[in-house]
């Protein structure tokens, strides 16, 4: 079981081996998550992104799936892309999509794993302009972490907001988890 932790920052700080990009399909930038990796991170990760689109990926990363590349300029080693889900609104299709945003953090800390990375820093997938409800959101990451079969020793969540934050915290409370919140 690895040791989660919830800590309020800049993802492209982290002094970790993997950060989760919380990308959009085509791996080629964005706003957000997205665009502040790639900026921090400088043009190795958008080249190897474009090979990846030559190559395996060529109508762009399915959501749920994860899929990685180097940490460039970044203190990480790697980053870890992955397509979260567009919050559908209430209803059957959010409790499928709510599979989906669960695939997109394990198969992000298997996939981490399987590189050899004993820590990683994630963001709050699907929590900011996908429109998930940050407490359900909050609820699927923190869930997933501590039940993942194949993970890095350290998970991390590194929000955003203070307010963020204590969603993460609320969450782990109620779901019992054993979660290290720190400032």
């Amino acid at each position: 079981m690895p040791r989660v932790e919830l800590v309020t920052g800049d993802l492209t700080l982290e002094r970790v081996d993997a950060i989760v990009n919380a990308a959009n399909s085509s791996l080629l930038g964005g706003g957000g998550v997205d665009g502040a990796i790639h900026r921090a991170g400088g043009p190795d990760i958008l080249a190897e992104c474009r090979r990846l689109r030559a190559t395996t990926l060529p109508d762009g990363l399915p959501t749920g799936e994860a899929v990685a590349t180097t940490g460039g300029r970044l203190a990480a080693r790697w980053v870890v892309h992955t397509v979260g889900p567009v919050w559908p609104g209430e209803g059957r299709e959010a409790v499928r999509r709510r599979t989906l945003l669960e695939n997109a953090y394990r198969n992000s800390l298997a996939l981490a794993a399987g590189l050899g990375a004993t820590s990683i820093a994630l963001p709050a997938v699907s929590a900011g302009v996908y429109g998930w409800p940050a407490g359900d959101a909050a609820e699927v990451a923190v869930a997933t972490a501590v039940a993942a079969p194949a993970s890095p020793a350290l998970v991390r969540f590194v929000l955003f907001s203070e307010r963020m934050h204590a969603t993460f915290a609320e969450a782990a409370a109620r779901l019992g988890a054993d979660v290290v919140v720190r400032g």
